[in-house]
């Protein structure tokens, strides 16, 4: 991790040390068992962790694939031909060091990802935002990104709320959601008196990608988002999508954790885990299995069902605080395979602003190899389209969606539908205002229970995938501590803005 920097990775990461200890758990008297619950980002990367320290592991999954949200399966179109599908796009920022860490596992070059140079921001006027030729160093890359927009003019620089915009600048985690998770996202950026255009151009399309709208989004977690994709780091604009459908990305991790002794189980939901002795019970469909310790990487959902169904599991306060976690509204995809191409210059990721339900429009045979060969054969597209934070029901997400299609590239009106598949889901966690302190942490109530993934808090300016990947190496590391086994290192952007002294300010 610390070894010498990709060409212009950003000088100021940040490395933190690995907890120290004996290289391997093979020189303990008694090699040690986790149940990792959960085989999305989060469980896998704990799962890989602790077996590389000779942790026996044993990885329950309740779906039939890995990956979790960012996974995927096999399907077939109307005509038989075989495809890999999942829940839709993900960025893979470069700055998402620690689930790149995790990837190199298994693709130390990572092949497996390639880059997207440019993704345009698009609003209901057609005004257009672009990353393409922006400086990479903080904060001229979001001076110039302002500056060059369409909907923000040099005059409105003036009317800025400087003393309000100062907890951008100085970002610290815990300090900004001490200082701003009482206000919601909306009413923080009505207080800077940003233009209202550039204000939903910019900030609500980020504000969107944790799939909820800016009234029910804390605003330290728009600050702290802000701070790792611009202000923060020098590589926040770049990022990579997987070159191979889902299944290709996550099954490889599977197989490495496997030939480091791991078992792991697909489709096998855990129903409860109950406390006993000096370690855990864990129930499964096919039994009972025993374990030292237990890893909870699951979804908000699934997280609260487990904890209630486990009655001897934690303690009250703690179970409170599991049951009080929420959920963002729903959010759909829609990915159709079109009999004819999209214009050559639509770019491979769009977003949009003020244009609902569509959030943006992914064009997969520009990155995807599987896509593109379909393309090629069949002279067509596959366009993927997501909606966030739907207010509506799903049938009329998907008509909105499709007619936005329509409008935003009017190649696609005349355009036969081939094959088709749609994700409607509820299952992302809500960063409501007034929220972060009663966030589960890392360290669960009793030793040997810890918790992973991108709901649960870590004071790190991390965020969605990267969150998951950095409390799955925590996870891990706190386990191994108990047992006086050495840690993994981990990496982020910086801690603090470039001007922290401001940032302690109230706005």
């Amino acid at each position: 991790m610390t070894a010498g920097r990709a060409p212009g990775a950003d000088r100021r990461r940040v490395h933190h040390p690995p907890p120290p200890g004996a290289p391997s758990a093979d020189r303990l008297s008694r090699r040690p068992r986790a149940v990792v619950v959960g085989g999305g980002i989060a469980g896998l990367t704990a799962g890989v962790a602790l077996a590389e320290r000779g942790v026996a592991v044993d990885l329950y999954e309740r779906e039939g694939h890995l990956g979790g949200r960012a996974g995927g399966w096999d399907a077939a179109l109307p005509d038989g031909t075989r495809v890999g599908m999942g829940r839709g796009f993900h960025a893979y920022f470069r700055q998402y060091y620690n689930l790149r860490t995790l990837l190199r596992r298994t693709d130390p070059d990572l092949k497996r990802l390639t880059a997207v140079p440019d993704y345009p921001l698009v609003d209901e006027e057609g005004r257009t935002d672009t990353f393409r030729g922006l400086p990479r160093t903080p904060p001229w890359n979001a001076l110039f990104f302002a500056l060059r927009s369409p909907t923000f003019r040099p005059r409105d620089l003036l009317r800025l709320n400087a003393r309000a915009a100062l907890p951008l600048i100085g970002v610290s985690v815990p300090g900004t959601y001490q200082r701003l998770d009482h206000l919601d996202a909306e009413t923080f950026l009505a207080r800077l008196r940003f233009p209202p255009a550039a204000r939903h151009l910019a900030f609500e399309v980020f504000s969107r990608s944790f799939f909820a709208p800016p009234g029910r989004l804390s605003a330290a977690e728009l600050a702290v988002m802000f701070h790792l994709y611009f202000l923060g780091s020098a590589e926040g604009l770049l990022f990579d999508v997987p070159g191979v459908p889902p299944p290709r990305l996550w099954a490889p991790l599977g197989d490495h954790l496997a030939s480091l002794g791991g078992r792991v189980h697909t489709g096998t939901p855990v129903s409860a885990v109950r406390p006993g002795g000096s370690g855990f019970a864990v129930d499964v469909a096919d039994g009972t299995v025993d374990a030292d310790a237990v890893v909870l990487a699951l979804d908000v959902p699934g997280l609260r069902d487990l904890v209630a169904a486990s009655p001897g599991l934690g303690t009250p306060a703690w179970r409170r605080r599991i049951a009080a976690q929420r959920t963002a509204p729903p959010f759909l995809v829609r990915r159709l395979w079109l009999d004819r191409p999209v214009a050559a210059d639509r770019p491979a990721f769009l977003a949009t602003g003020g244009l609902p339900p569509l959030d943006n429009v992914s064009v997969l045979e520009r990155y995807d190899r599987e896509a593109a060969t379909w393309a090629a054969t069949a002279g067509g597209s596959v366009v993927e389209l997501h909606a966030y934070a739907v207010t509506g029901s799903r049938e009329e997400a998907a008509a909105g969606l499709l007619d936005r299609l329509h409008a935003v590239y009017p190649e696609t009106a005349a355009a036969r539908i081939l094959g088709e598949f749609s994700e409607w889901r509820a299952d992302c966690p809500l960063f409501a205002p007034g929220t972060f302190a009663d966030r589960p942490t890392v360290a669960g109530p009793v030793p040997g229970l810890v918790l992973a993934g991108d709901g649960i808090r870590v004071d790190l300016p991390v965020a969605l995938m990267e969150r998951a990947a950095t409390t799955g190496w925590q996870a891990a590391n706190l386990l191994l501590s108990g047992w006086g086994v050495a840690g993994h290192p981990l990496t982020t952007v910086p801690l603090r803005g470039r001007l922290p002294t401001l940032g302690s300010q109230r706005s």
